[in-house]
């Protein structure tokens, strides 16, 4: 059987910095921040007051709004991304091709707010007035579902959650499934809706966010002495992957190509990471095997860089020990810096931002890089857009439970 290669054709974005893949990477490049403090609810009892928020988002612009409050806001975002995702790659689902187009799209955490709002009505007025769609609305793999359902897709129709490293694994393991002939096409990514009262409170709890309360917009610092915490963010990516053939067959745009994919597990602690790095460093080394790559080939790597302690040192090491002296030469940023940490869809909404960088020859930054780290050495890109001729770049993801994964993207 002939290698079956998988490219990108259509991408969709909603992000604390841009509704849309242009504004989304037009503030990356211009190193536009998104984060700032929670007005989604009263956080004045919260340790952490901080947040990435969608701003301006109206989902009766995406589809009908009494279909929407059957959605948790998670769901409302897949739904939306992905109606921009098709929208851009022209791809058209007809009964002939039905069959042969999927979806794959995660949640890290699904409708939490679902659960902390129907959890409220049954304890104030009873349980005759849970809504019926209280389990179809909060379930992660609603997003798939009901995309899926959008688009009349009826390939694999499948749901990845692996906490923080969802969207990664979202698009890898689309990839697979097109690579090894099971679908033509793939609706791939991952969305979050997690800023609310309940979750934010267990974050700020578990010590995982900044505190910086006092200066919300410089709270994401990836990779900076002075970091405290991650800074959480809501939104959605979804990319259309296709068989490279069957793309040029119907003439479509070519963005970008996968390569690999690496993943990996920690097999250590719940919540922190492996503290040699050897979990993530083996994940990268798997991807880049994959493609069929040496590490000098890399050109770019968008870190998981979430601002905290551990995993900024960790996942530097980890770079390290695959790239060796190259380490130092290949330039590495957090666009985390920007828009705080999207959970189950921050490899999705990161996967674009390489895609972007690919295409349009621009590193984004990691901003709010002021005090070097000695044990955070690398380049990342401080706080200034980078122009570079760039042909590879890997995404990197790590979340709790020591789920690792790497994507490997190529220049169109």
């Amino acid at each position: 059987m002939l290698e079956r290669r998988v490219v990108i054709t259509g991408m969709g974005a909603l992000t604390p910095v841009g509704n849309s893949v242009e504004e989304f990477w037009a503030s990356l490049v211009a190193g536009k921040g998104g984060v700032g403090l929670i007005t989604r609810f009263d956080a004045s009892n919260h340790a952490s007051k901080i947040a990435a928020e969608l701003k301006g988002f109206d989902i009766s612009n995406y589809i009908d709004p009494r279909e929407a409050r059957r959605m948790d806001p998670f769901v409302q975002y897949a739904v939306a991304a992905a109606k921009m995702a098709m929208e851009s790659s022209g791809l058209q689902v007809t009964p002939e091709n039905a069959a042969r187009v999927g979806v794959l799209v995660g949640s890290g955490i699904g409708g939490v707010h679902t659960w902390e709002t129907q959890h409220k009505t049954l304890v104030e007025k009873g349980p005759g007035r849970v809504s019926p769609f209280f389990v179809p609305m909060l379930i992660a793999n609603m997003g798939s579902g009901q995309i899926s359902i959008m688009f009349g897709a009826k390939g694999p129709n499948t749901t990845v959650v692996t906490a923080c490293t969802t969207g990664t694994n979202a698009i890898g393991d689309a990839y697979e499934v097109i690579v090894r002939g099971d679908a033509d096409a793939m609706i791939a990514g991952g969305a979050e809706a997690a800023i609310c009262p309940l979750s934010c409170a267990g974050f700020c709890n578990a010590q995982a966010f900044s505190t910086r309360n006092d200066e919300p917009e410089k709270a994401s610092r990836p990779f900076d002495e002075q970091r405290d915490g991650f800074v959480i963010g809501e939104g959605a990516g979804i990319l259309v992957l296709e068989e490279m053939e069957h793309a040029k067959a119907r003439g479509a745009k070519i963005h970008a190509e996968i390569i690999g994919y690496g993943m990996s597990g920690d097999a250590y602690h719940m919540t922190a990471p492996d503290p040699t790095g050897n979990g993530a460093a083996r994940c990268i080394k798997a991807a880049l095997d994959s493609a069929g790559i040496k590490p000098e080939d890399v050109s770019y790597i968008n870190a998981h860089g979430t601002s905290t302690e551990l995993n900024d040192k960790l996942e530097t090491m980890a770079i390290k020990a695959v790239f060796g002296d190259y380490a130092y030469k290949v330039p590495v940023s957090s666009t985390k810096s920007m828009t705080g940490h999207l959970l189950g869809a921050a490899g999705a909404i990161e996967a674009i931002a390489c895609v972007k960088a690919l295409e349009e020859g621009i590193i984004p930054p990691t901003i709010n890089y002021e005090f070097p780290d000695p044990n955070c050495d690398l380049d990342y890109v401080p706080n200034v857009a980078r122009k570079a001729d760039l042909e590879i770049a890997i995404s990197n993801s790590f979340g709790f439970g020591g789920h690792n994964a790497t994507i490997v993207l190529k220049k169109a």
